[in-house]
């Protein structure tokens, strides 16, 4: 299987902007029967070099979010290493394989998806993400090409507006952003490039979980 990657197209804006506001919704039951109530979903990613949260898109990315919500409950991505680093670029992990040392040089072929195959892209052009773009803290699909979608994914470390965008947004950290830098500070051992590679000290998801916070409608709404 060819490597999942992302183009390398490296010019940075420093600033990382706000997140993308979006909503889920969960029904509970109440004296008044099922009521539905409408949730912002976060995902908790902690490594061994500190913790961050994504804000997920559901409603720009359903398919994709669902897939990373589901494969997070299933602790999937618990013990996954982050397998590459492009300093100034981006942080790489989501590879099943990167828990096997042994497996070294199969780091960035691996990946499983919910759906028991690589899914399709959600890039619409009419979306707030879409228009946004490659911002500081997106977190972002790798894939092989078109429409090769698993559990592989990326964040960005700086903005990237010339950044083609094939692919598919579903989430932006809204906290713990020095987390993301010093990940991608780290010492690596060169795999592409000089300036592409794997960390030379394990970088660990040690637990991702999915957190849901009710929305409070605004007065007078």
């Amino acid at each position: 299987m060819n490597n999942i990657l992302l183009c390398a197209i490296v010019v940075s804006l420093a600033l990382p902007g706000t997140a993308i506001a979006q909503k889920a919704a969960t029904t509970k039951e109440t004296s008044k029967g099922k009521v539905t109530q409408p949730v912002k979903e976060i995902g908790v990613v902690e490594t061994n070099l500190g913790t961050f949260e994504i804000e997920l898109y559901r409603e720009d990315a359903p398919k994709t979010v669902d897939n990373f919500v589901k494969l997070a409950e299933k602790k999937f991505f618990d013990g996954v290493r982050v397998h590459r680093v492009v300093p100034g670029f981006v942080i790489q992990t989501g590879d099943e394989k990167s828990r096997d040392l042994k497996k070294t040089g199969e780091w960035g072929t691996g990946g499983q998806s919910i759906y028991g195959k690589p899914f399709s892209d959600e890039l619409n052009p009419a979306t707030l993400s879409y228009k946004a773009g490659y911002k500081k803290g997106v977190a972002a699909m790798a894939n092989a090409g078109p429409n090769t979608n698993t559990s592989q994914f990326f964040v960005m470390l700086e903005d990237n507006p010339r950044m083609p965008k094939n692919y598919t947004i579903f989430g932006k950290v809204t906290k713990g952003i020095e987390t993301v830098e010093k990940i991608g500070k780290v010492e690596i051992i060169a795999t592409r490039s000089p300036g592409d590679g794997r960390p030379k000290d394990d970088v660990v998801l040690k637990k991702v979980t999915i957190r849901k916070e009710p929305i409070t409608p605004a007065a007078g709404k």
